[in-house]
């Protein structure tokens, strides 16, 4: 059973009588969100996709945590954003000048790559719930219970606990009327007044029913909000599932103050860019952001990549040769007779789909083959393929060749493959006699005039170099099309031979490979 149904059934089988499952996920908008970060949104799409199938209505809800603090400044923003640092991601100024805030500009960033994947929750801007005093009741809930919050705090720290610390412990930020930033300490709670003293100089007392700038402590904030949503699932990263993580403590916190049972609870590993092993993070620079991914595969394919795995466990994201890897056994997969597929895989490409069956459209490897050697023009692409038996419209071939231009443009040129100018004397010159009749029997099958078929021009190619012995036949094979490659584009690999042949035309392979004049490689 695929994880995702799992989850489901479990929910269903916990909340027999429940009409409605609220599913939830949330981000803070502290720069451009993170393909690492999307896993917190799919893990919780899947499961509200597998609760829709098994026939239960669902809310899928994600918060934007915008009325948190600015931290620190992404590498990708002006360092004098510094000056902002401890005023909420909502009232900073957008730092490129397109949208109304900082928050905003990176929450509608990632709300469109959302939509591409066919994902559309409910979203839920903090910043908003909390201007709209919507939370107050339980902010000053949270206030009067402030000791035994203390208490469940402590409960899971090694320090020792505290009387003078726990008297002035306050489970709130405030942010400042005057600066408008969380340097503030709280000096006083009474009949429902808080008072607090600046950095900036600033002293104040705000009731707190009336107060739209007092914001709870994340380990509080969180379990307040799963009750007041009914939350009955939400998946977290792995620090927050440790035995002193945020969702143990706040678990704690929802039953014990807020009179509520936590919501089911999956965490997700980490994923890394391959080769570095570093988790991704949206202020160190080490990021892909969904966007970025969505230049080179398609919807689909980074949804499989995501539902195939259990969401403990990590994996990595490459962007080499694996973008061949992952394109080649989805679509493997989504051609297969569903019926010979494990239940897992089945499920997974179920979940993935986003807009309907999956659609025609050639293979990522072939285009990614072709296109540098027809000078990337999608319509000599289109013409190649028809050449093999493949016929598609200019707009099928189009969108993949638009991504695998991006692909190997940007992050795989070494694949980018030119054909040779003139004939590769000088390797030709090192080959055995042996390696030499094999090219001379390669060029006799090109010259052949009845234009065999794909699949009769490689049984040809096969027979130049067949021995019975298969081991040292298949090694022969092997060697003949590295032969091939280096005379024809000074690779060691490329192309199938036939799409080879209908990219660069049988008359310049053969004068590539044929014994006319002498000249050296391009």
């Amino acid at each position: 059973m695929h994880w995702a149904y799992r989850i489901a059934e479990e929910l269903i089988r916990k909340n027999p009588e429940r009409e409605t499952f609220v599913c939830a996920s949330g981000i803070s908008p502290s720069g451009s969100v993170h393909i690492g970060n999307f896993r917190e949104v799919v893990t919780t799409y899947f499961v509200v996709g597998a609760l829709q199938k098994l026939g239960k209505k669902t809310r899928f809800i994600f918060s934007w945590d915008d009325f948190d603090r600015f931290r620190k400044v992404p590498k990708n923003v002006d360092p004098t954003f510094e000056q902002y640092i401890g005023m909420p991601y909502s009232d900073i100024p957008c730092p490129f000048g397109c949208h109304s805030s900082y928050a905003e500009h990176f929450e509608k960033e990632f709300e469109q790559s959302l939509r591409e994947f066919g994902i559309v929750p409910e979203f839920i801007y903090q910043n908003k719930e909390y201007r709209s005093r919507r939370y107050n009741a339980q902010i000053l809930h949270a206030l009067y219970q402030r000791k035994q919050i203390y208490d469940i705090l402590m409960a899971f720290k090694t320090g020792e606990p505290s009387e003078t610390e726990r008297e002035n412990f306050y489970p709130v930020n405030v942010y400042c009327e005057a600066c408008q930033k969380d340097t503030v300490n709280v000096t006083a709670f009474h009949n429902d007044v808080l008072s607090y003293a600046c950095m900036c100089g600033e002293l104040n007392s705000i009731d707190v029913m009336k107060a739209t700038n007092i914001k709870l402590n994340w380990k509080v904030d969180w379990p307040m909000r799963w009750m007041t949503e009914k939350v009955v699932f939400e998946p977290g990263g792995r620090d927050h599932s440790s035995a002193t993580g945020s969702y143990r403590v706040s678990k704690e916190i929802v039953s014990e103050i807020f009179n509520h049972q936590a919501p089911q609870y999956e965490p997700y590993d980490f994923i890394s860019i391959k080769g570095t092993g570093a988790k991704m993070s949206s202020s160190s620079g080490n990021n892909i952001t969904p966007g970025e991914l969505l230049r080179i595969y398609t919807p689909e394919v980074i949804l499989f990549m995501f539902a195939k795995y259990q969401p403990n466990a990590p994996f990595h994201i490459g962007l080499d040769e694996d973008v061949i890897r992952n394109y080649t056994e989805y679509e493997r997969f989504s051609h297969s007779e569903r019926g010979v597929l494990k239940e897992e895989i089945r499920d997974a490409l179920g979940l993935s789909v986003v807009r309907g069956e999956p659609r025609r459209t050639p293979k990522f490897n072939h285009v990614a083959n072709i296109l540098p050697l027809v000078n990337f023009e999608a319509s000599l692409v289109r013409e190649v393929l028809g050449r093999t038996g493949e016929e598609y419209t200019l707009e099928e071939v189009g969108e993949v060749c638009a991504r695998a231009e991006y692909w190997l443009r940007n992050w795989c040129p070494e694949k980018v493959l030119r054909v040779n100018e003139k004939k590769n004397q000088d390797y030709y010159g090192l080959l055995t006699d042996t390696e030499k009749e094999w090219v001379r029997g390669f060029v006799d099958v090109l010259q052949d005039e009845t234009n065999p078929q794909d699949d009769e021009l490689m049984r040809r190619v096969y027979d130049i170099c067949h021995v019975e012995d298969p081991k040292m036949k298949k090694n022969n094979q092997k060697r003949l099309f590295s032969i091939l490659y280096q005379l024809v584009l000074n690779s060691s690999s490329g192309p199938r031979i036939p799409l080879l042949l209908h990219s660069v035309g049988k008359e310049r392979l053969i004068a590539l490979l044929g014994q006319g004049s002498k000249g050296s490689k391009s």
